[in-house]
Formats: C-alpha cells, structure tokens, sequence
C-alpha cells in the first residue's frame, strides 16, 4: 500500500486504533468517566479526519474500497451518530452496577464495521465490514446481563445475523459463478451486453437482498426486530437504528449503482413490493404498540420503506435524496432515543408510553425536544423530516413511480396516529 491509501484510511485506522487504545486504558484500570472521555475525544478526531482526505477523492483502494463524496458523507452520518451514543451511553450507565468500559471498545469496533461497509466495492470487503459490525452488536445487544429481555435480545439478533450471512454467502457465490468475479466494477462489465439477467445471477442477487434484508429490517425480514429494539440498552437500540442500518444501506446503493442494476424490470418490482410491505406492514404494526422503543422500531421498518421509494429509481435525484433523507433519519432518531435515555431509570427504560404523561409539566424542555423530534419523524412541514420526505417524492415522482409515492402519502397519514399519539 502507498501512503495515499493510508491517507484516505485515516478515518478507519483511527477507529481501528482506538479500539486498541482504549483497551489499553481498560488494563491500566481508569475509571468510567476517563474511559468515556477518552472515546468522545477519539470519535471526535476520526469525524475531523474526515475533511482532511477531501481533497484525494474520489480515490481507488484496488480492490476492495473506494473513498469518494458519498462514502465520506455516510461515515461521517455513522461517526458522527456514534459520537452522540457515545454521550448517551455515559449517561445511562453511569448509575448501573454493570462495569460499562470494555462497552466502548465494542462501540469502536461497530462503528469501523459500518464503516468499511460505506466505502466497499467488493464483496470481500463488505462481508468483512458485516461481521465487525455485527459480532460487536452481539454483545452490545446483550450487555446488560441482569436483565433477562437483553440476553433475549442478544441471542434472537444472533440468530437473524447468523441467516443473514448465510444468506448472503450463498448469493455471493453463485453471483461469482456467474460473472467470475466479486468487485462490483467487474460484476458490472460482465452484465453489459445482457438484457436480462441469467437465472443464476437473479437467485443469487436475490439471496443477496435477502440477506441485506435481515439487516435492514425491511419487511418480510422484520421478525424479531421489536423485540431486539426492546431487549436492548436504549443507547444501542439508538446504534442499531442508525449508524448500523447507514452502512448496510450505503453499500447497497453503490452496489446497484455501479451494476446499473435499476435497468432489469424484475429487479425493480422486487424491490417495489418489499418498500409498500415495509411502509404499510411497519406503520400498521407500530399504530397497535403501546411500548415506546417498539414503536420507533416498527417505525424504522417504515422509513426504510421511505428510503427504497427514493432508492428504486437510481437516478441523480435518488442519491441527494437518500443522502438528506438519511441525515434527517440519524439526527431525528438519535434524539427520540436519547431522550429514552434520559428519562430510564437505573433499573427499567423509559419504554412504556405512560411514562411520557404529564411529561411536559414536570421536564419542558425535553417534552418540548421530543415533541419537535416525533413531528420531523412523522413529515410534519417545517421539520428536517418534511423536507426529506418532499426529496424522496421527488425522486420517486421524477422516474414516474407513481404508486410508490401515494403509497409513502398514505402510510405516513397512518405514521401521523402513533406519533401524536406519544405526544
């Protein structure tokens, strides 16, 4: 490697390095507070890394990674998300029994994942970006033991990462029997001259979307997704909203993009029905919950349906509108979960809806906050939420997918009961 490619590394050998600092600090036996401080100045220094490299992109890492605008703007949504984590989870575990530092090595190690997973051109690269990711989430899940619904958690996210990467493997595979080869640019050329797409690369590109799909939490791959939501600690399920499914999302885009594969008709109608199952199916589960981080997760099964209406197309218009609806997702979602966070106490979250009442009176500030934060999660006008809904429109209305978008009308009327209905 030259010393460009660790140049435009920066941002990952930062997180990669941090994880092994702060293990150091671990051994020397500092307390929490230094332990936490230490990890918000490292997260801190790898998101300011990120303007450094600007000016070498778009740069080329043969053959596994590519450093350009639009992964640099997904790392710094994760970095970013995992600094705001980062603060939650001093906040909520400061009074737990539970000794909370080697938490943070894992969070390191989750947030490299996600973002190898953003910059991947390559299967190689974006399986290995998925297992970093997803081993530390496992613990992450079930990091508080004394609490039976997190072990729970743990162990029903384990099973859905554990078919997801079969899933996956399998569709590499016979996508690389096909094309006979795994980087993105190559598959692309293989696929030039064809009209439509050879019976064994279409099972293997759907046996990719499936296991994209357990990632994601699209539906019909939403099982137990409440219930790991649920079982774990309020800044993880934070984590695993955000930072985790902006990394399986990125690579997904780009994987399309450089295949062009919007131009295969059954491909498209795929991925039309997953995102009308995902906005109805996730808005009509979340109106029925009575569980706060339940709802927000029905609700991200939702805005992932929202997310693939601007995605389908795979226009220009597609990738602004996924980039901005992507950032007003991560900022809104961290709020509603910090403020979960916030608000639980030392031996149960802030989960049940009741714990919300009368809030206003007793904590304006933080009502007033969470209030604002629901409103953008609904697409009410004059939020970041509205905008971005009017940008996945556009996109979707643009390429002329007519049915997607009433579908994204009617489901949010539908998302507008249960978010009120909090407030």
């Amino acid at each position: 490697m030259s010393g460009n490619d660790f140049f435009a590394l920066t941002p990952l050998l930062l997180l990669a390095g941090s994880s092994v600092l702060i293990m150091l600090l671990i051994a020397i036996n500092l307390s929490h507070r230094v332990i936490q401080l230490s990890s918000l100045l490292l997260f801190t220094v790898a998101f300011a890394s990120l303007f450094y490299i600007q000016k070498l992109l778009p740069y080329n890492i043969e053959p596994l990674l590519i450093v350009d605008g639009f992964s640099v703007f997904i790392m710094g949504l994760i970095i970013f998300s995992s600094l705001v984590v980062n603060i939650l989870s001093y906040i909520y575990f400061e009074e737990k029994e539970e000794s909370p530092k080697e938490y943070y090595v894992l969070l390191f190690l989750c947030t490299l994942g996600a973002c190898v997973l953003a910059v991947s051109k390559h299967f190689i690269s974006l399986f290995l970006g998925l297992e970093i990711l997803t081993v530390g989430l496992y613990a992450l899940i079930a990091y508080l033991r004394v609490r039976h619904h997190n072990i729970e958690a743990g162990i029903k996210y384990l099973v859905l990462a554990a078919f997801s990467s079969a899933f996956l493997l399998f569709g590499m595979a016979l996508i690389y029997l096909q094309t006979g080869s795994m980087e993105f640019s190559m598959i692309a050329r293989s696929l030039t001259s064809l009209q439509s797409l050879p019976p064994l690369f279409l099972t293997g590109l759907g046996m990719v979307l499936v296991g994209v799909g357990f990632k994601l939490a699209v539906v019909p791959f939403h099982m137990w997704t409440a219930d790991v939501y649920q079982g774990a600690p309020a800044p993880v399920t934070a984590f695993i909203a955000t930072a985790s499914k902006g990394g399986v999302f990125a690579v997904l885009f780009r994987f399309f993009i450089m295949i062009d594969g919007f131009r295969f008709k059954v491909v498209i109608l795929i991925l039309i029905c997953i995102a009308i199952a995902s906005m109805l199916i996730g808005n009509l589960l979340a109106v029925q919950k009575k569980n706060v981080k339940r709802i927000l997760a029905y609700s991200s099964i939702a805005h992932l349906g929202y997310l693939l209406v601007a995605f389908i197309p795979g226009s220009m218009m597609s990738i602004k509108a996924v980039s901005f609806y992507l950032m007003a997702y991560f900022i809104t979602t961290l709020t509603a979960f910090g403020m979960v966070t916030i608000l639980s106490s030392k031996e149960t979250d802030a989960e049940d809806i009741e714990s919300y009442k009368a809030l206003f009176w007793q904590r304006p500030v933080l009502a007033c906050i969470f209030s604002t934060a629901l409103l953008s999660l609904a697409g009410i006008p004059l939020t970041v939420g509205f905008v971005g809904k009017f940008y996945i429109l556009a996109a979707g209305l643009q390429a002329g997918f007519w049915i997607t978008a009433l579908i994204l009308v009617f489901s949010s009327v539908i998302g507008l009961y249960y978010y009120l209905r909090i407030i």
